[in-house]
């Protein structure tokens, strides 16, 4: 598949993979990773399921343009390379998540699928306006769906996104890190450390716990004061302690 380090399966509307992308772009300057960016839709993960019986308010819309800027990558992939990948992941993610959000955010969701959203990224990142044509182009929607096949039958499917697998072929997959907030440059790579090795041991299931505080990213507002708010991403509830 490829002589990266870590394949790193992302829906780019996910901002708890946007956090652990975040995380492990410090890694990969620390460890002189080789990282390749991988595919996992959201809304193909949902494709049966009633999004009005089962999710809050705009996540249709938002796991919709989720799967839209998709096809962006997976034709940015496929015209300018994989090295393409991560910088344009990067732009979606930088204008998605590191900015403050306008209004109630609905609408945003909704224009995250849009030429007029997608364009100015393709443009900070020196690749063509062209590749937005890709956002209406469903024949791109099997690849996508082989590689969140791909992704899920390392981890199995009770999980979410991101999946990261590390030394691919072989090694270690698993879901997640997930975390709310960003470690320090000095704490990143020992953090690493600490969750791959958890994860090389053969007996290892599952650490978790669903009481977490929001993501810590502009688009939120958030400061991290704001525990009781769960966000589970492979169902997509959200739902306020109480």
């Amino acid at each position: 598949m490829s002589d990266a380090d870590i394949h790193f399966y992302f829906d780019p509307t996910c901002p708890f993979a946007w956090m652990t992308s975040k995380w492990v772009r410090l890694v990969m300057a620390q460890r002189d990773y080789e990282v390749q960016w991988r595919f996992i839709s959201l809304r193909l993960i949902n494709a049966s399921v009633d999004y009005g019986a089962h999710f809050p308010p705009g996540y249709e819309a938002g796991h919709t343009a989720g799967l839209r800027l998709l096809r962006v990558a997976a034709k940015t992939r496929a015209e300018h390379g994989p090295a393409a990948v991560g910088p344009l992941y990067e732009a979606l993610g930088t204008r998605i998540f590191d900015t403050v959000a306008a209004g109630d955010g609905q609408d945003t969701r909704e224009r995250r699928g849009t030429r007029e959203f997608v364009e100015p990224v393709l443009a900070d990142t020196g690749l063509p306006s062209g590749l937005a044509d890709a956002l209406d182009e469903e024949s791109w929607d099997q690849l996508i769906q082989a590689e969140t096949d791909e992704a899920l039958a390392l981890t199995g499917k009770d999980v979410g996104t991101p999946i990261i697998h590390f030394e691919p072929p072989g090694g270690v997959a698993f879901f997640g890190p997930v975390i709310s907030r960003l470690p320090a440059a000095d704490d990143a790579g020992r953090l690493w450390d600490h969750v791959v090795g958890l994860a090389r041991f053969p007996g290892f299931a599952e650490l978790k716990r669903s009481l977490r505080e929001r993501p810590q990213l502009q688009a939120f507002g958030s400061t991290g004061d704001e525990a009781g708010l769960e966000e589970d991403w492979h169902g997509g509830s959200r739902r306020q302690k109480k």
